[in-house]
This record gives C-alpha cells, structure tokens and sequence, in this order.
C-alpha cells in the first residue's frame, strides 16, 4: 500500500511545484501594478518605468481684442433739434425700435405745404384736361383753329408734370418727416450715447452706437510663419485671461494680405454667446507653432518637498534622489519634466517617503 502511494504521491507534488513556478513567473505574487505605465521591475523588487520623450506642437499665445462683427454708428439724415432719446448705454434694443426721436414740427409743415401744392395742381390739371376735351370738339366744328387745340394739349401737358412733381414732393416731406424717427437698424445693445435732447443732430454726426453681441469675435495679428498654416473654419482655443475662461474660435475670416510693417496676418474667430463678453476685452488665441519634445514620467513618481519637486532615479545600480523642473500635467495622466531628467532613464514608480 505504501508503495502505491509513493506511486502517484511524486507526480502530483512535481505538478504542483511546476504550477507554482508558472504563477510564479506570470507575475501572480508581485506587486500589481496600474495599467498603462509600462512597469518594469529590477533585480531589488523595485518597479519602475522609463522617462518618455514625446514630440507635442508647442501652442503660441497670440494677443487678440474682442470685436463685434454686426456693429453701427446711429445718425441722422436730417438737421433737427434732438426731443428724446429712449435708450441709454447698455440697454437692448431691436430692429426697428424708437430710439431718439428729433423735432417734428418743421417737417410737418414741409408735408402740409407739398400737400396743398398738389391739390393746387390737381386742380389745374383737371380743368386743363376739360379745355384739351372742349377744344377738341370746337375744333371739329371747325369753330377754333388747330392751334388753339395744340395750346391746351400743352397745358394739359405741363400741368401734368407738375402734379408728378409734386407728388414727389409730399413723398420728400413724408420721408423727412419719417426721418425724424431714428430707429434701431441691428438687434443688439447699446455702447454709448453721443448726445442728449436739446441737441442739434446734424447728417453724419454720431448719435449712438450699437453692436449685435452675437456676433463677437476674437481679432488678433499672427506671425506669417504661423498665419500661412491656418485655414478658415479651424477650430482655436480662445483664452479671456480677465474672465478665467477659455472657449473655442472658429476662424471665418483670414485677411488674404500681410501688415508690411509686422509681417503679420489679421485673423477673426467667431465665438460663441457668452453674456460676460464684451467689445474691446482682451484675448489670446493658441495658434499651433513648432515641433518639440516633452520628457513624461508617471504623477506618482513625483515628490514635492517644500517649493521643490524629487524623483528617484536609477544611476551606479541604485535609484537617487534627484531635483527636477516640473511643467503642465497631461490628459492621460503623466506629468511634463522640464529639467533634471532625459528620455530612457529609469524613474522609480512610487518613491520612499520622504521625511
């Protein structure tokens, strides 16, 4: 009986030693470690990874100012005393609203004056077509010569003219009059007001002035080297340092010809409604620039110690204590090394604390 125990009692430890030494190499007693780090561990037990150098497009602030696409000055067509103006910088209005009204009485009376001229002339122009009618049939008659036909023709004629004259007259006035009424020509909001009633509103000088805010826009000069590789309808970051906020720019427009003087090319990103912006806010685009690379290591392997920064890196067949210059964290979880550090060289994964 013992022997056939001894038997088969060797097969099954020798099955179970070799089973043991597969877990064993598959890494199933170690230390697990996160996903994505590309471990590695040395010949002491300890994990590490290698510095990875990665080539990333710098991005290169360029200032820019806020500015509305659909803005206007509001004047006036005609010289008037300014009655009221119903709006002040900061309100809304919309297309065709009332927003100063000028004097009404002067063009008024132009109106009733060209009114009363056409009814003069349609007077006359009535009983000129009842002379051109009476002399007609006298004519036939043979009661009036031919000239006498023509005469009142002509002043059927002249009179005629006249009216027509007149009439455009009392469409003048009535636009004149209407011109007295200046209204918004843009859905918007008011900037600033450049007058107040009791003062004279003259053609071509400034009134108000209005933008659409929907339309605001990002307007920045760039660099000819980084202008030339830009195309409309790129999508931009939009930083508005004042806000703390960053929104995307869409380019709709690319100026086809550069400042001689800077070398730079004028570009507009359109940019979506935010109350909080306005005309004339600072700006900065993020415009793709040059080719570098960056040195990444795990954010674990980092360690501050007061204003400073440490890593553990293998150097001789030990890991030091090593100061290095930390820059920006990326998306997947890595952190930038600015100085310290080179591509290739091994970095502990969790370093010892530090006392």
């Amino acid at each position: 009986m013992s022997g056939l125990r001894s038997n088969w009692l060797f097969p099954v430890l020798a099955l179970i030693v070799l089973l043991t030494g597969v877990a064993w190499m598959a890494g199933a007693f170690k230390q697990k470690i996160s996903p994505g780090l590309d471990a590695q561990r040395d010949e002491q037990g300890q994990d590490y990874v290698l510095a990875e150098q990665r080539e990333v497009q710098i991005l290169e602030a360029v200032p820019g100012t806020l500015a509305a696409k659909q803005a206007t000055l509001v004047s006036s067509r005609v010289m008037a005393r300014i009655t009221k103006i119903t709006v002040r910088a900061g309100d809304s209005v919309s297309t065709g609203d009332v927003i100063i009204m000028l004097e009404q009485d002067d063009a008024k009376a132009r109106l009733a004056q060209a009114q009363g001229q056409v009814d003069s002339v349609q007077a006359r122009a009535t009983e000129a077509v009842l002379a051109l009618d009476r002399a007609l049939m006298l004519h036939k008659k043979s009661l009036i010569a031919i000239a006498d036909v023509d005469k009142a023709r002509a002043n059927k004629d002249s009179t005629g003219a006249e009216l027509i004259a007149a009439k455009q007259q009392v469409a003048e006035s009535m636009a004149a009059l209407q011109f007295t009424e200046i209204r918004s020509p843009i859905d918007g909001t008011v900037v600033d007001r450049f007058a107040e009633p009791g003062d004279t509103a003259t053609p071509g000088t400034q009134l108000l002035s209005l933008y659409n805010p929907l339309t605001l826009r990002v307007e920045a000069a760039v660099r000819e080297q980084l202008a030339v590789e830009l195309v409309i309808g790129q999508v931009l970051n939009v930083s508005i340092p004042s806000l703390g906020k960053n929104l995307p720019g869409r380019i709709d427009e690319l100026v086809p010809a550069a400042d001689p003087g800077s070398r730079s090319f004028l570009i507009k990103a359109g940019l979506n409604f935010d109350e909080q912006l306005r005309p004339g806010m600072y700006a900065e685009i993020e415009v793709p620039g040059a080719q570098a690379e960056e040195i990444l290591v795990p954010i674990s392997s980092v360690v501050s110690v007061g204003q400073l920064n440490v890593i553990w890196v293998k150097q001789d067949g030990e890991f030091i204590r090593r100061f290095v210059k930390v820059g920006s964290q990326t998306s997947d979880g890595k952190l930038e090394i600015l100085g310290g550090l080179s591509a290739g060289e091994q970095v502990l994964i969790v370093p010892p604390v530090v006392n």
